[in-house]
């Protein structure tokens, strides 16, 4: 690939993806008017060559990987020579043309070679070469000198020969050599070239219009045209290097502008311009095939012609902005179905060497027209191609027998074949020997062991055709000599490779074959032959191991068979052994030791075993192997090993033949063994006083098992006996029931499962002081009620001596606290309370802690005289919860109470009140006492005391106290009853609250009498009224009053009976009126239901405008008709009931709503009188319809208080809380 860069340079980023040749063209302005320049970098990849002209004349072939620097004097793109095969397609992208070459489509099948045996021709001679830049030429790998003579001075390595071929035909289907017609390309670059193939697909987008179904398959970039090929046999022949360098510069002119990409540069949708353009394209004509030779043929057709209007004038009379190029496309498989293109240019003629169907396609800025139709021809017959060079089909010492294949005719059918010979002169002179139409021919009466040299044509009614190349073949000798004996090379144990040297007195153009022959030993067969052939080696597979055979060798040409060789004999190689077998323990498996046997290979591979090898490993991972013994014998003691390990062992046996496999492993594990010694335990921190903590460690020799457990014994300072106090599996353990300050000898020793080992040696370990011990019980002795004397006995000290004594005392067993400290054996608790149990107990102290305390003992003081009298009461009640419980006195008593003081264990009998003036007063075994004979609301100034006596004697007074009386309580009021209902009634009493505020706070209390003659009470308080409801009508109640205060509950009074009045009936609902004529009407209304027995009558009450109420009726019916009523006004009616008593005045109820009955209306004109009479009764009847019932006021006044509160609160809302 080359590509152009207008601006700067830069690398390319495709230059992994190009198959042959990779260069940027880099332009830039130079000294002189209008003169321009262009270097050039061509990539030659690896495996490929790139050959170019120097300054000097020489020609100079470069070999990849390299780069060449190039630059072109003219300023102009120079011509680009593809190999067969591929083709050069010309891109730009961001001002860089890039010329690419690449593989042509997999439809394509060309022939030729490989573009690394046909690099691209020398340019011609009168052409302007390109000149390596000297400041860029990298030094040359392969520099040929001596080459100005011209092409024909290079190195047949580089300069290809080019001959003339039916690319399109069968027999040139594939490359002379034998060569596919691909050249092998790595996965690398197979995904580059997609890669570069994918990105060209993206990028013609829209330019080309729509391809037609049956057109060729165009390259991969459409919206520019390809630099035009030279032919199709790279560059010998067709148009001459001018035209091809005037289309190249088409090209690359044609990729500087992208008028195919639109307006808006990558857009795939066409322009009407575009549009207008590509239709002018498709009207190219059929292409003409004219002047038809046998390998040639003259093509032409008429360009594109613009299209007329309706009024016979041109559409768009401007000429395009560049000029139209063509593109001439070939059948590859001779049917109109895909095309190939082949010859690109602006000219509409030009000569053809392919045969195939064609059809010729017009471009134009980088747009391309629908292709034209095909077009098929026929060429002339012409001699036949040269055929290929006779081979030797058979032959003597005098004869050759030759043979050859017929070529193509070329449409003459192939009359005689012409073969000529040199004699065996070797003159380059030949002369013909055969013509004739066989295609083999004998050659008689030669010389044995002689050269000849042949050629061949073929001949048919056009003429003869070239002549093949020329081929040298060899007559045979005589029967040649016997070979020497063959020798052994190498042996093998199935195998022997044997040799031989041809025999000297044959020449070298003597074609000898060889017959080894072989015999197995003991066999009886005799010789067989092994081999035939022309090779002077040979192995003999398939032998018996260990085994003689016997060899020799023949020689024999076309004349006969040579006398054999003398016999040797050689003997294959042993076959290595197989592995021992049937590995086992013999004997017992002691704890260091085993013995291991073994058999010998069943089979021994040909010869004996010299010596078996056997290996140890220890453990059962199998890594590491051990050598343990090497010799003849078949059983091996295995000593020196580990107790209770696990080992593997396994055999192997070696002979001449080599080593034999191993043999299956056999697993053995020896047995534990008690462990050994431990070390003495250790002594872990301070000892204390009776217990120790001891640590030890593991033991040296475990015995081939884990330490499942140790044992510590210990022994007394005063025993020899030992005891175990521990056995575990921990390393340390804490030893405890020791005595303070004595000395224990500890040892120990480890178990496995193979038992206990031995005892280690022994540790002394010696307790530290400790507590004193436990004290014995204390003992008491009682002085007197109130005093003790505890004394004690001082307990063993456990090394350290006793410092101090703690003394516990109380009244109970868990409740005792520390009462003395101190070294004395004996302490005095006073100020004790006679006859109470106390609990006592003592405990010793010294510098290691404090000693246990004793056992508590019981102490209990004697009687004696009862205790004061701690608190005396008087009774009197405080707001209703009285201070002792409440006890009646009355104004001329006190009462008085105590709480009963303890009696100190004897009983108390009696009570003393000393009450100062007044003789003393004794009393039983009570606490409270009234002192009568008292003036009311009087204060005493007497000195109260109370003394408690039992059988021991008195106890000491009471503190003094005080008392005074109370008055005398108030006397009930009267009870009145100010207003009454059938269900209801208040009563009053007193004299109301502005005179009673004077006195003391009087509260009253009314109670109420049931039918069993219980008063209940209803009301206690300060009130002077109250209101009994739910009373039932015309039923006799009882009440009674009691006042009292502070000074107590005064009298009740006497008992009032009260009456309830008989109830009324209920109101009536309103009536309803209906007019009967003019002057009646009838009243109707709901009737009541009697009342408690008593019948109800009903009083229909009448107005008439606005007078009074008169009544209409009276009586128990529920209607009435009113007579006489004047039909201009108008009247209300009401309605209430009347309830009858037997013994009482008649009760009438609340009368019922009003209801009108308005004046009648007249249906005949209104005269005088109506019209008087209208407007008056008009405001009647809409003052009867304003009136509204009680339960509709009530429900609107309702209405409006909900209003007005909604419209308080939204005015709280919005200008208080906000």
């Amino acid at each position: 690939m080359i590509s152009v860069l207008e601006e700067s340079h830069r690398q390319s980023p495709l230059l992994e993806d190009c198959r042959f040749y990779d260069g940027d063209f880099h332009k830039s302005e130079v000294n002189g008017a209008h003169t321009q320049c262009q270097v050039i970098l061509v990539q030659v990849n690896p495996g490929e060559a790139f050959t170019i002209r120097r300054e000097d004349g020489q020609y100079q072939c470069i070999t990849g990987p390299a780069q060449v620097p190039m630059m072109s004097p003219n300023g102009s793109v120079p011509p680009i020579y593809v190999p067969p095969g591929y083709v050069s397609q010309i891109i730009e992208e961001n001002g860089v043309r890039r010329v690419l070459v690449l593989p042509q489509q997999p439809e394509f099948h060309p022939g030729g070679h490989s573009p690394l045996h046909h690099p691209p021709p020398p340019p011609h001679a009168h052409l302007p070469a390109f000149i390596p830049h000297p400041a860029m030429m990298p030094p040359p790998p392969h520099l040929y000198t001596g080459m100005a003579g011209g092409v024909g001075d290079m190195s047949s390595q580089y300069i290809s020969q080019y001959h003339p071929a039916h690319i399109y035909s069968e027999q040139d289907s594939h490359a002379q050599h034998g060569r596919p017609q691909f050249v092998h390309r790595d996965d690398r670059a197979s995904k580059a070239h997609e890669r570069l193939q994918k990105k060209l697909k993206e990028r013609q987008g829209g330019g080309g219009g729509g391809q037609v179904k049956d057109s060729p398959p165009s390259s991969p970039q459409k919206t520019c045209s390809s630099p035009p090929t030279a032919d199709i046999h790279n560059g010998v022949g067709g148009k001459g290097l001018d035209a091809e360098q005037g289309q190249l510069r088409h090209a690359v002119a044609c990729s500087d502008k992208h008028p195919g990409r639109g307006k808006n540069g990558e857009s795939g949708e066409l322009d009407k311009e575009s549009q207008a353009l590509q239709a002018l394209l498709s009207t190219t004509s059929n292409p003409v095939v004219s002047d038809i030779q046998a390998r040639g043929a003259v093509v032409s057709w008429s360009g594109p012609t613009r299209l007329e209007s309706e009024n016979g004038s041109v559409e768009d009379s401007s000429s395009p902005p560049e000029p139209f190029s063509f593109e001439v496309s070939v059948s590859v498989s001779g049917k109109d179905g895909k095309y190939q293109s082949l010859q690109r240019g602006d000219t509409v003629r030009f000569s053809l060497h392919v045969f195939s169907p064609l059809r010729v396609q017009a471009m134009c800025n980088c747009l391309q027209g629908s292709p034209s139709e095909a077009v098929s021809f026929t060429t002339l017959s012409c001699e036949p191609d040269p055929p290929n060079a006779p081979r030797k089909a058979s032959g003597t010492k005098n004869t050759l027998v030759l043979q050859w294949k017929a070529p193509c005719d070329n449409g003459s059918k192939i009359q005689n074949y012409i073969l000529q010979w040199d004699e065996g002169k070797g003159t380059g002179l030949y002369e013909q020997i055969y013509y004739g139409p066989q295609k083999q021919y004998r050659v008689a009466k030669l010389s044995p062991a002689s050269r000849y040299s042949f050629r061949l044509a073929a001949k048919n009614d056009m003429g003869a055709s070239e002549f093949s190349e020329v081929v040298d073949l060899f007559t045979s000798c005589s029967v040649p000599l016997p070979p020497f004996p063959p020798e052994l090379e190498m042996a093998g144990v199935t195998w022997l490779c044997v040799k031989w040297q041809r025999p000297s007195s044959s020449p070298k153009e003597d074609d000898i074959y060889y017959i080894l022959e072989m015999e197995e030993e003991g066999s009886g067969y005799g010789f067989q032959p092994s081999y035939d052939g022309d090779e002077l080696s040979c192995t003999v597979r398939n032998l018996h191991r260990s085994t003689k055979y016997k060899f020799r060798v023949a020689a024999y040409n076309s004349e006969g068979k040579s006398h054999p060789s003398p016999v040797v004999e050689f003997v294959t190689s042993p076959d290595r052994p197989g592995c021992p077998c049937r590995l086992a323990v013999r004997g017992r498996v002691l704890p260091n030791s085993f013995k291991i046997v073994w058999e010998p290979p069943k089979e021994n591979g040909g010869a004996q075993v010299t010596k078996y090898v056997m290996e140890l490993s220890e453990g059962l991972s199998g890594l590491s192997w051990g050598l343990v013994y090497s010799g003849p014998a078949l059983e091996h003691v295995c000593d020196g090993l580990k107790p209770g390990c696990s080992y593997q062992t396994r055999v192997y046996c070696i002979s001449e033949g080599g080593q034999s496999p191993l043999s299956e492993t056999l697993q053995v594990q020896t047995p534990a063994v008690p462990p050994g010694p431990c070390q003495p335990p250790r002594l872990v921190g301070k000892p204390k006083a009776r217990e120790v903590q001891l640590r030890w460690g593991p033991p040296q020799v475990d015995g081939g098992s884990p330490v499942a457990c140790y044992s510590v014994e210990v022994s007394g300072p005063q025993s020899e006996e030992s005891r175990e106090v521990y056995q575990g599996a921990e390393l340390d353990c804490s030893v405890g029931g020791l005595l303070p300050g004595k000395t224990y000898t500890f040892r120990l020793k480890a178990a496995n499962k193979a038992g206990y080992g031995p005892l280690s040696e022994r540790c002394e370990v010696t307790t530290g002081p400790g507590a004193p011990e436990q004290c014995k019980a204390p003992s008491t002795t009682c002085k007197s009620p109130s005093c003790v004397v505890i004394s004690w006995e001082s307990p063993p000290c456990n090394g350290a001596p006793v410092t101090e004594f703690r003394l516990e005392w109380g009244a109970a067993e868990g409740s005792m606290q520390v009462c003395y400290n101190g070294a004395a054996l004996s302490h005095e608790m006073k100020g004790l309370l006679p006859a109470t149990n106390y609990f006592c107990r003592v405990q010793a102290v010294n510098v290691a802690g404090v000693g246990a305390f004793s056992e508590a003992v019981l102490c209990q003081t004697p009687c004696s005289v009862p205790a004061a009298v701690s608190s005396i009461y008087e009774e009197e009640e405080d707001g209703g919860k009285p201070q002792p419980p409440p006890v009646y006195s009355p104004s001329t008593c006190l009462g008085i109470s105590w709480d009963p003081p303890c009696d100190h264990g004897a009983a108390i009998t009696s009570y003393l009140i000393d009450l100062g003036e007044r003789q003393p007063v004794v009393v039983g075994p009570v606490t409270r006492h009234i002192i009568q004979h008292l003036q009311p609301d009087t204060s005493y100034r007497w000195e109260i005391r109370i003394q408690a006596l039992n059988s021991l004697g008195a106890g000491p007074f009471s503190h003094t106290f005080k008392l005074k009386t109370k008055p005398l309580p108030p006397q009930p009021p009267r009870l009145e009853c100010t207003a009454f209902s059938h269900q209801t009634l208040r009563l009053k009493w007193g004299d109301g609250p502005g005179k009673s505020a004077a006195s003391d706070a009087l509260q009253y209390q009314l109670q109420m009498g049931d039918r069993s003659g219980r008063f209940l009470s209803l009301y206690k308080g300060p009130c002077h009224t109250h209101k009994v409801q739910r009373l039932n009508e015309s039923t006799s109640y009882t009440f009674r009053i009691q006042a009292f205060n502070e000074a107590g509950e005064g009298p009740f009074s006497n008992v009032y009976t009260f009456t309830t009045p008989r109830s009324p009936p209920a109101p009536v609902k309103a009536p309803k009126v209906e007019r009967l004529d003019d002057t009646s009407c009838e009243v109707t209304w709901e009737a009541l239901p009697p009342m408690k027995g008593d019948p109800v009558i009903y009083t229909l009450q009448c107005m008439m405008g606005n007078s009074e109420f008169k009544q209409a009726y009276k009586g128990s019916s529920t209607s009435y008709q009113v007579q006489n009523l004047q039909p201009s006004s108008d009247y209300r009616f009401r309605v209430c009931a009347v309830r009858q008593c037997q013994d009482a005045p008649e009760l009438a109820g609340p009368y019922s709503p009003t209801v009108t009955l308005p004046p009648q209306r007249s249906d005949v004109a209104p005269g005088p009188g109506a019209a008087g009479s209208g407007p008056r009764t008009g405001p009647e009847c809409g003052r009867a319809r304003q009136s509204l019932t009680d339960e509709q006021c009530a429900f609107l006044l309702l209405m409006v208080f909900a209003v007005i509160a909604i419209l308080i609160a939204f005015v709280i809302q919005y200008f208080v809380i906000k």
